[in-house]
């Protein structure tokens, strides 16, 4: 039996987990977590990769096999639509020239990304038809794959499906000691096969005592949960996400709840706390879309901290040299929900020394990120 151990219980821990209970014969799976700011159990998302501008053709390959695979495990594990919920989405712009040009980005990608679905250019009009607990609407561009997803709920339904089969969880902060060996609370040394680092924003702190600079930086995020009363609220669950120009995400789920966010904030390192300024913000933006909201509607804040790199571009794949048995996932973003199953995916595939082609399509070198000090 393989000993592999999982450090940060995310996105993307959880789905390497849940592929690793596919190999119960072969492997045992111990999986080393706190929760403490985790930006997935904190996230409400959108998946919807397709109508991107980024220009690094790397991260749009990951994102796009990252919404398929999501999609396969929603439907290999049935997950109810309040975890995931292929409901759609638009992205509206506010001149029929931007509208014209996201449709023929959109047309263009649709050929190698099936899973979009139906592509519909949409006036103003029409975008209410499709969200009618909106009051304010600009034309835009449905996706009908477009998908949401309760980052919480889908943590915890791969785990409990992992732990049914090979999976234990330890509930505390661990590192990784010079030797590249797991040190726990209590400073026991627990010795793996392979060890998966998908800590996020507290990746430099795990590999602390290895001989590698990590390039990460934390980035506070916070949304707001509303409840609206309308006459809609039973069909709220089945509308699609709004990406509204130059407002914050609309992202509406079950009984008239609607999410709203979620910020991007560089300045606040590892903070938790919510901030009065920010949450006017977001209600602000609610109320740029629908009439009569209010301080009132709010009934929760949600707060986790995200990890990005200095160029935007996540990583994954095992360290140099003496370290190789150490694998590594993170620089996500705010496309975590999107990107991270993929990553978990092939994470897992790594740990098993089951070798992958093609991931330079998918990946900048590893060494972008996590360089030798020396260098």
């Amino acid at each position: 039996m393989k000993k592999i151990a999982i450090i940060g219980g995310g996105i993307v821990g959880s789905t390497c987990a849940y592929y690793l209970s596919k190999s119960s014969d072969k492997v045992q799976v111990t999986m080393y977590d706190d929760g403490l700011g985790q930006a997935t159990k904190a996230a409400a998302g959108i998946i919807s990769p397709w109508l991107s501008k980024r220009r690094n053709q790397k991260w749009y390959n990951l994102a796009r096999y990252g919404a398929q695979t999501l999609f396969d495990i929603a439907k290999e594990t049935k997950m109810s639509k309040d975890i995931y919920n292929q409901s759609g989405t638009i992205v509206t712009r506010d001149n029929s020239k931007d509208v014209d040009e996201l449709y023929n980005l959109a047309m263009d990608r649709l050929e190698s990304a099936p899973l979009m679905g139906q592509v519909v250019k949409l006036t103003a009009a029409e975008v209410k038809q499709y969200i009618p607990i909106i009051d304010h609407a600009l034309p835009g561009v449905f996706v009908s794959g477009g998908a949401k997803i309760d980052g919480e709920k889908y943590v915890n339904k791969l785990i409990n499906i992992a732990k049914k089969v090979n999976l234990n969880i330890v509930n505390q902060k661990v590192r990784i000691n010079a030797e590249g060996n797991i040190v726990d609370s209590d400073n026991h040394i627990h010795e793996y096969d392979k060890i998966i680092v998908t800590t996020g924003a507290w990746m430099k702190e795990t590999l602390g005592e290895l001989p590698f600079e990590v390039d990460v930086r934390p980035q506070k995020g916070q949304l707001i949960e509303l409840s609206l009363n309308s006459a809609f609220n039973d069909e709220t669950e089945d509308m699609p996400v709004l990406m509204p120009e130059g407002e914050r995400d609309f992202i509406p789920f079950s009984n008239g709840r609607v999410i709203i966010g979620a910020t991007h904030e560089n300045d606040k390192g590892f903070d938790l706390n919510p901030s009065h300024e920010v949450i006017d913000d977001l209600l602000n933006s609610a109320k740029n879309v629908v009439n009569n909201v209010s301080e009132e509607n709010i009934i929760k804040v949600k707060i986790g901290t995200r990890a990005y790199t200095s160029d935007f571009a996540p990583y994954f794949g095992a360290l140099p040299k003496s370290f190789a048995h150490i694998l590594v996932g993170g620089g996500l973003g705010s496309s975590g929900l999107t990107t991270g199953p993929i990553m978990g995916k092939i994470l897992s595939e790594m740990s098993l020394d089951n070798s992958k082609d093609n991931l330079e399509d998918l990946r900048k070198p590893i060494d972008n990120y996590i360089k030798p000090e020396n260098n």
